[in-house]
């Protein structure tokens, strides 16, 4: 089956409101391909790689968390940008693209995913645009320790976290928020939180830890970021009959 580029550009902002947010480049379609879609590819960047891969899995649209446009950037069309593009208007590709609504949406979002792979329930937001996450673990139960914590994390996302903050307590509050919200910190800590989880850690937040008893762990920013992409993906494809694949290149950001 397939559908037009219009009605799944009008299903994805439907479904993740781009309108309610201020964020830091454009979201929804970002490079505009054939008129007609039914096979898509999901994938956290719209890398080079993610672009070839997609290619060679005959993909009519690609969906991203991070696209080829942000404020700010230089606006000549050179190098990676040149190349990247390239690909996608020669393969007449269709490249969508959500940050922060992706981030945001309570069940298929970036955060909200985040929480089903480590069996947390959200029960309250925080911070700037109510991006952050807080709850509990999904059982009602806590983590005997701030160690105990680090290892469940690195046990479901599969790779090193760095910790900061090893007290022996009982951790109950946990937030989290994926990516690079390492300046959702200070917000964490003011809303109650035992624990923060997020994707990278800069030097002030080493600091807070400590001296704020609030446990930090990063455990990498595209790691945090794997399931909004696939799991938004998945659902347009189910609504409209498309193919669908999550093609994850592995970052160790």
């Amino acid at each position: 089956m397939s559908t037009t580029r219009q009605d799944l550009l009008q299903a994805f902002d439907t479904l993740l409101q781009p309108a309610r947010f201020k964020d830091h480049g454009p979201n929804g379609l970002q490079v505009e391909g054939k008129a007609k879609i039914s096979r898509i590819v999901s994938g956290v960047t719209a890398s080079r790689s993610l672009i070839e891969a997609a290619i060679a899995a005959q993909a009519d649209a690609i969906f991203v968390h991070h696209g080829l446009f942000w404020r700010g950037q230089e606006g000549s069309v050179t190098g990676w940008m040149k190349q990247r593009l390239a690909l996608l208007l020669i393969h007449d590709i269709n490249l969508f693209a959500y940050h922060l609504p992706l981030d945001a949406h309570p069940e298929l979002g970036n955060n909200a995913q985040l929480g089903l792979q480590l069996g947390l329930r959200a029960s309250a937001h925080f911070g700037a645009q109510d991006l952050g996450f807080l709850g509990e673990r999904s059982d009602g139960g806590s983590f005997a320790s701030a160690d105990e914590l680090a290892h469940h994390i690195e046990n479901k996302l599969k790779r090193p976290v760095v910790q900061v903050g090893s007290a022996p307590f009982a951790i109950k509050n946990i937030a989290w928020c994926s990516g690079g919200a390492q300046g959702y910190f200070e917000a964490a800590i003011a809303a109650g939180a035992d624990a923060f989880i997020t994707g990278e850690i800069s030097e002030p937040q080493a600091h807070y830890a400590r001296e704020m008893g609030v446990a930090y762990f990063a455990c990498g920013h595209h790691a945090s970021e794997r399931y909004g992409a696939p799991a938004v993906a998945a659902h347009a494809a189910a609504q409209f009959g498309l193919d669908h694949q999550f093609i994850d290149i592995d970052n160790p950001a």
